[in-house]
């Protein structure tokens, strides 16, 4: 018998905690690209696009309690413990800056809403890469 292939059901590599993590964090990573575009429609002339940039921005904090939620399924499942306390920081992230542009804080909203964009496409990335499939302890 080939040690290597585990009965049916057996096998405990993160397969739809995966994919429910990559679809949350692909929709969390469009929001997150549309908030820079829609501030700059503000800054161009277009006034609606902040009232549009603030639902977006008061949204986004679901979206990222929800990628805390599909990460912490994906742990379970035996997917890589890092991610968790990662998402945990972007949640965190994004409370701070919703806070900030609330206050008209630009000089802090501006460069972590940089650090959430450049941490979104890190993660987006790393969702879709074959290392986010490979089950905790290195098996392949």
């Amino acid at each position: 018998m080939n040690t290597l292939v585990r009965p049916a059901g057996t096998d405990r590599r993160p397969r739809l905690s995966l994919w429910l993590l990559r679809v949350v964090a692909t929709v969390h990573l469009v929001m997150v690209l549309a908030q820079p575009v829609l501030a700059g429609m503000f800054l161009t002339g277009n006034v609606d696009a902040i009232t549009m940039h603030g639902l977006i921005g008061s949204v986004l904090a679901a979206v990222s309690l929800a990628l805390i939620g599909t990460t912490l399924l994906y742990v379970l499942r035996r997917g890589r413990l890092w991610v968790l306390p990662v998402m945990v920081a972007l949640f965190l992230a994004v409370g701070f800056q919703i806070g900030l542009g609330h206050s008209r804080s630009l000089g802090a909203h501006i460069p972590l809403g940089v650090a959430i964009v450049t941490a979104s496409v890190l993660i987006a990335v790393w969702v879709w890469s074959p290392s986010a499939a490979r089950p905790r302890g290195g098996a392949r």
